[in-house]
């Protein structure tokens, strides 16, 4: 097992969790019409309001704030769901280093120290971007498993063609304690939104990350 990697927290891809992978993928490539569609699938198969909504804000980070945007309004006007009168997250903002490096190792496992010396020779202000407002402010956020955060930016990346994103969150839902089969069922469930050039390059990838030593 991967350092951090949390044992329990696994996760099947059910009819609500394809539908939410599925819509995270449009989030990342659609026109209103498919987001339109990805939002009915959602309700159609139940999917929990509560991780919908924390896909849709962390589709800000993946995905960036116009998508984000349009696809909330899309999601607003299909489910007939308000807006919270208050974000629900507790955390002080003090917090977000603290659970953003806890958040970061478990996604990066045995090489995060070395992710961190990258991003730092990127930028020292990406570095603290990726651990303060990614990994801390937004995807460590209550209300939603790690595992699915993690498979659905699985599929935004594959959507999107961010290849080397992608391989990195292939393993990450690996190191956060998704099923190898999970992540596979995932991948299949994406048939019909993204592309067969897309879907063949993400199975590829994917067996290329479980083969290593």
């Amino acid at each position: 097992m991967r350092r951090g990697t949390p044992a329990h927290d696994s996760v099947a891809p059910d009819d609500a969790l394809r539908a939410l992978v599925r819509f995270a993928a449009r989030i990342a490539v659609g026109a209103d019409h498919d987001l339109r569609e990805g939002a009915a699938e959602c309700v159609a198969a139940a999917s929990p309001v509560a991780w919908v909504e924390e896909v849709l804000l962390q589709s800000y980070l993946i995905c960036g704030f116009p998508r984000t945007l349009n696809a909330t309004r899309e999601w607003r006007r299909v489910s007939g769901t308000p807006a919270p009168t208050v974000d629900r997250d507790p955390r002080p903002a003090a917090a977000w280093r603290v659970d953003g490096e806890r958040t970061c190792a478990i996604v990066y496992g045995d090489v995060y120290g070395k992710l961190r010396e990258n991003m730092r020779a990127l930028h020292p202000a990406l570095d603290a971007w990726m651990i303060d407002e990614g990994y801390g402010k937004i995807l460590a956020r209550p209300g939603i498993p790690l595992t699915v955060r993690e498979l659905c930016i699985v599929a935004a990346c594959l959507a999107s063609g961010q290849d080397r994103q992608l391989h990195s969150h292939l393993q990450g839902a690996l190191n956060a304690g998704v099923a190898p089969a999970a992540v596979r069922g995932v991948l299949d469930a994406l048939a019909g939104v993204a592309s067969p050039a897309e879907l063949d390059r993400g199975r590829l990838l994917f067996e290329r990350v479980v083969g290593k030593p």
